[in-house]
């Protein structure tokens, strides 16, 4: 099993890392009701509070069954968001992207899901994945579509209406 520390991935644009303590301020700094309206859950009320939520997610990174990741602009460092690979255990993980509002329409959401996918299928062996998402999420419709996601499902959530794509194993190139 990788730990942690040993997993990078990368492309010209982006660093993707597991989440760690280093990434709390930045990323609580972005996460804005605006941003949260197509997410399932609810910006959280304070930096305490955030702090619990990610810290509950390090011994699910440590032990390699769900992974959120941070999400940098390689060449400066730059946060962008996070990117989720959920259930990693299961027949098809779910996928989930999130890019800081001031960084939208520049590809990065696209970019980031179509690398954790990638490093799925090659390191954990994964032949497809989940991806749900807000009916009215165009943007985030479009990453799963452009992956070749179908529709397979609907759900009515507690804030919108949902549908969830399935998106194929991705092929393993170094290109984006």
């Amino acid at each position: 099993m990788l730990l942690p520390t040993e997993i990078q991935i990368e492309s010209t644009r982006l660093l993707i890392k597991p989440f760690s303590a280093s990434d709390a301020d930045a990323t609580f700094s972005c996460i804005t009701p605006s941003l949260t309206r197509h997410m399932a859950w609810e910006p959280p009320a304070s930096r305490h509070d955030f702090d619990d939520v990610w810290r509950s997610w390090i011994p699910s990174i440590a032990d390699g069954s769900d992974y959120v990741f941070a999400l940098r602009q390689r060449a400066d460092g730059s946060f962008l968001g996070l990117a989720g690979l959920h259930r990693v255990h299961t027949a098809s993980p779910e996928l989930g992207i999130w890019i800081r509002e001031d960084r939208h329409r520049n590809g990065f959401g696209r970019e980031a899901v179509t690398l954790v996918a990638r490093w799925a299928t090659r390191t954990i062996g994964s032949e497809s994945f989940t991806y749900p998402v807000a009916e009215e999420n165009r943007p985030s419709r479009r990453i799963a579509e452009s992956l070749g996601g179908v529709i397979v499902e609907s759900r009515m959530t507690p804030k919108y209406k949902s549908v969830v794509y399935r998106i194929p194993r991705q092929a393993v190139t170094n290109d984006v």
